[in-house]
């Protein structure tokens, strides 16, 4: 059994509150406190990996795919998604380092043929999510390569925002990324990050939506829809298009990415990543707002807790799969979750407060209006509503269509609690708008409310312009001004 690890050292009081803790973490307790969080959420299998200080404890919970017995090892690699970020803007500074990319330097002198508002914008605005470009066309839109890609976020409108002037989460930003990479190296995107980053990690580099890829021949885990009520799990097929491989194709354990958090510990591994780039992905860069994500935004890193924003991360969602990472380089610790099912955040919020019980001061809890803890109730999310705002004026001010590049966010005023918020024709769910345009947003299948996001507004003109969802900001459309 490993031994277990004493956080006597970071066990007082945080920025939630001082409470009573244990201050040891053992395997024992790390594989309750997985397999208890795992299933009040329907998630059929997870990992959990914690380093600190050079000793490592790592525990895994249930099955590759539901209904059968294929266990979970540590060694099954789960599709993480955006964490993939994280890999690109890793190799992308790799790069600068060895004085073969400037960071602020136009794309346009490194990739041909992009339109000319898209050439000027530069490798720190895209690490950053604030080169203004859209997150990306619909997988069926997309196209099979990264030029085609671009091509088709080229044609799908204007940029949402002016380069440099904030920040909206944009898989088409590491879509670019992932070409620079290609064009410098003369390698694919996959065999460049393969090489430069996870190789010199001891990382066996797995992909999804990559036909071709050999792969390392480990199991991959199975993602799987649960619906929160019926408890019903199904195991869904993964759908990335093989051109955004550079934003969201790794499959990796929690121990890959570990490995890959450990590069800000200490100086880390200085032929992969030297410490002061390494410092420039967790720095926060101005004027980078990831409302409802984070705190802020590094170059490849989002910056979570309270200032001075000591933990670091990403997280991320592929078709039913979820991975969390999370890094705190002055505590000298790394936290990585992987589970199978699309209830992921939810267990990552429940697993997240149980390693704070138990020492492991992980701080990326986003509070919104309304909210003292736990689900706000409908009443007091009104006290803290937008006052003196009738139904009519709710309407008036926010509803219409807001768009980011193909995707669109319709509001509607015909909610019981004011509005109503639908994205590209799902099942609109309900919102309630406070005081600063911050809202609140009703789960349709739980009834829980959660942060939703803002809506932007021109104070010139006294209106709301925009949107921002997920991150992603949308620019309302001028029909719905007029």
């Amino acid at each position: 059994m490993t031994p277990p690890f004493d956080f006597s050292a970071h066990a007082g009081s945080t920025a939630f509150g001082a409470q009573p803790r244990q201050t040891v973490l053992d395997e024992r307790t790390a594989a309750r406190i997985l397999a208890g969080c795992a299933r009040r959420h329907g998630v059929p299998g997870a990992q959990l990996a914690v380093h600190r200080h050079g000793e490592m404890l790592s525990v895994d919970y249930g099955v590759t795919e539901h209904g059968t017995d294929a266990p979970v090892t540590p060694e099954t690699a789960f599709p993480v998604g955006s964490v993939t970020k994280v890999a690109t803007a890793t190799a992308v500074l790799s790069l600068v380092a060895d004085g073969d990319l400037e960071l602020d330097e136009p794309v346009g002198c490194v990739v041909s043929g992009l339109p000319a508002e898209v050439s000027v914008v530069t490798a720190r605005q895209l690490l950053s999510h604030t080169a203004g470009l859209p997150c990306g066309p619909a997988a069926e839109d997309a196209g099979q390569s990264a030029a085609r890609y671009l091509a088709r976020v080229c044609e799908s409108g204007p940029l949402v925002l002016s380069p440099g002037a904030g920040f909206s989460y944009s898989n088409a930003g590491y879509v670019l990324l992932g070409r620079m990479v290609s064009e410098i190296t003369g390698m694919s995107w996959a065999d460049a990050v393969a090489a430069i980053v996870l190789e010199p990690l001891g990382v066996p580099v797995d992909l999804v939506g990559v036909p071709g890829w050999a792969g390392s021949g480990r199991a991959l885990a199975t993602g799987h829809s649960t619906h929160a009520l019926t408890g019903r799990i199904r195991p869904v097929r993964q759908s990335l298009c093989e051109a955004e491989a550079a934003a969201g194709a790794l499959a990796l354990s929690a121990l890959d990415l570990v490995a890959l958090g450990r590069l800000h510990l200490g100086q880390g591994l200085p032929a992969v990543l030297p410490p002061r780039l390494a410092e420039q992905m967790r720095a926060v860069v101005p004027d980078a707002v990831p409302f409802g994500l984070a705190r802020g935004w590094g170059l490849g890193l989002a910056a979570f807790g309270t200032a001075p924003h000591r933990w670091s991360g990403h997280d991320g969602n592929a078709d039913g799969t979820a991975a969390y990472l999370r890094i705190d380089p002055d505590g000298g610790q790394v936290v990585a979750l992987t589970c199978n099912a699309g209830t992921g955040y939810a267990m990552w919020c429940d697993l997240s407060a149980e390693l704070r019980r138990h020492g492991v001061a992980v701080d990326d809890q986003l509070t919104f209006p309304g909210s003292a803890g736990g689900d706000p109730t409908v009443a007091r999310l009104h006290r803290a509503g937008l006052r003196g705002a009738s139904p009519d004026d709710l309407r008036e001010l926010c509803s219409g269509s807001y768009r980011n590049g193909d995707v669109e966010y319709r509001v509607t005023g015909e909610g019981p609690h004011g509005l109503r918020l639908s994205i590209d024709g799902d099942e609109a769910e309900n919102i309630v708008v406070h005081a600063d345009l911050t809202f609140s947003l009703q789960d349709a299948s739980t009834g829980r409310w959660s942060i939703g996001g803002r809506f932007v507004r021109d104070h010139s003109r006294r209106v709301v312009n925009g949107i921002q969802v997920g991150g992603r900001l949308a620019g309302r459309r001028i029909e719905a001004l007029v």
